[in-house]
């Protein structure tokens, strides 16, 4: 089974940059987008063999999530259930057999972390989200989570130190996580590698000179460890600020 995940930054534009080139030469079976800042009647995707599932955010042109899957799932869920995180269009969760595939927007902490306290009361939230689909079958969840969880996982970290994303808070979250039953899938087989990023700064070239971070992830429950066969960042493909990330499980 082959997975992509694509923080597409407003798909409407990712359309004129390629995205349709993209999705083709992905090939996923269950292709996930974030940040797709659109409702669903705002752009027709012929998508040949695929079902779309869209949760778009009740304010437009804001937030936003799709999955584009080859697979028929037993059911679909929008959100997580909890009323004051589900009008941002944030979550999308469709259950399979064998496992629950779930893509995700995480909020952003923001300039100032203004929205750093949201933040840590959506983290409880969808880590507790995530432990009571585990309880049922394991869980395959992908998505933009706007944190670095370590030093490695971007350019600059001392001088990022307690930016939105590189807080200590956020980056204990993501720990948590892990912690309490997930595996980075990246991370399970390259543990070491470094200069692999998913999101650039528009500003000062920061593709360019790869001046990046890590906050782009696969992680699924750790009774799948096993079956994964590879974990993918796709930095050679552009049309958002993020670039696609992949995973392969033998499932």
């Amino acid at each position: 089974m082959k997975f992509i995940s694509w923080n597409v930054n407003g798909l409407r534009a990712c359309l004129k940059k390629g995205f349709m080139e993209s999705f083709r030469q992905l090939d996923a079976d269950i292709f996930a987008l974030q940040e797709t800042k659109m409702q669903p009647d705002q752009a027709i995707l012929e998508l040949p063999g695929y079902r779309q599932y869209w949760n778009s955010a009740e304010k437009k042109g804001y937030s936003g999530t799709a999955v584009f899957t080859r697979l028929e799932p037993l059911s679909v869920a929008y959100g997580i259930g909890i009323e004051e995180h589900d009008h941002e269009g944030r979550v999308i969760t469709l259950e399979f057999a064998d496992y629950y595939f779930v893509t995700v927007y995480t909020p952003n902490s923001k300039r100032e972390l203004e929205r750093l306290d949201y933040r840590m009361e959506w983290e409880d939230a969808f880590r507790a989200y995530l432990l009571a689909l585990d309880e049922k079958k394991p869980v395959i969840v992908c998505g933009d989570l706007n944190v670095a969880h370590k030093e490695i996982d971007l350019k600059n970290p001392k001088t990022n130190h307690r930016n939105a994303g590189f807080t200590d808070e956020e980056r204990e979250k993501f720990t948590a996580l892990l912690e309490a039953g997930f595996t980075d899938t990246f991370r399970a087989l390259y543990p070491e590698r470094e200069g692999i990023y998913t999101w650039w700064s528009y500003l000062r070239k920061a593709r360019e000179t790869n001046a990046g971070w890590r906050i782009d992830y696969f992680v699924v429950s750790e009774r799948l460890k096993d079956s994964i066969k590879d974990a993918t960042i796709h930095n050679e493909i552009f049309g958002s600020d993020h670039c696609p990330v992949g995973l392969e499980l033998d499932i």
